[in-house]
């Protein structure tokens, strides 16, 4: 189904306008029509696409879930190293987003979220049958390998990304060479 390209960049400015106004003061205190005025859209528009606030700030949660899910497949075919480089690249990519929900801590929901995607996706990588991990708890190896690398990125994110993307990958892959 094909969408509206004004109907796309009106939702566009209505996110970015969100994320923007969530790095200057508390999710609380934003009002629709703080978020309109940012968007320059009328406070309609907004209730036309989105019940409230809270279903906005869901569904760009859930774009980028999604997004990583879907990239998660496509790097599958990857190795490691340009698979980490890709996450990095897309953190990049979306800085404001992350940092504002990560590093700024906007939004504990999507950190749990986040952290929840990742605890999924190490699940996948993780042999406790041979190894370094060789009888280990499958759940204690999961959760602190999801746990170090969601720590990592918010790390990364709230130091103004001192490192590009592939020596980050680079640095993360190291480390979870250690541990899975």
């Amino acid at each position: 189904m094909k969408v509206d390209r004004r109907v796309a960049k009106s939702q566009e400015a209505i996110k970015k306008a969100l994320i923007e106004l969530m790095t200057e003061k508390s999710f609380d205190t934003i009002t629709i029509q703080d978020i309109s005025d940012r968007a320059n859209v009328n406070r309609g528009t907004i209730y036309l696409h989105y019940l409230d606030k809270f279903d906005l700030l869901d569904k760009i949660m859930e774009e980028h879930i999604y997004n990583m899910s879907d990239f998660c497949e496509s790097a599958a075919e990857m190795d490691f190293l340009e698979s980490t480089v890709h996450c990095m690249e897309y953190f990049e990519n979306n800085f404001l987003f992350f940092s504002t929900m990560l590093a700024s801590e906007g939004a504990s929901y999507f950190r749990s979220r986040f952290l929840q995607f990742n605890i999924e996706e190490f699940r996948k990588d993780v042999d406790i049958t041979q190894g370094k991990n060789a009888g280990q708890n499958e759940d204690v190896v999961v959760e602190f390998v999801a746990n170090a690398y969601v720590g990592v990125v918010e790390w990364w994110l709230k130091n103004g990304m001192p490192y590009p993307p592939r020596v980050m990958a680079e640095k993360v892959g190291e480390l979870l060479e250690r541990l899975v």
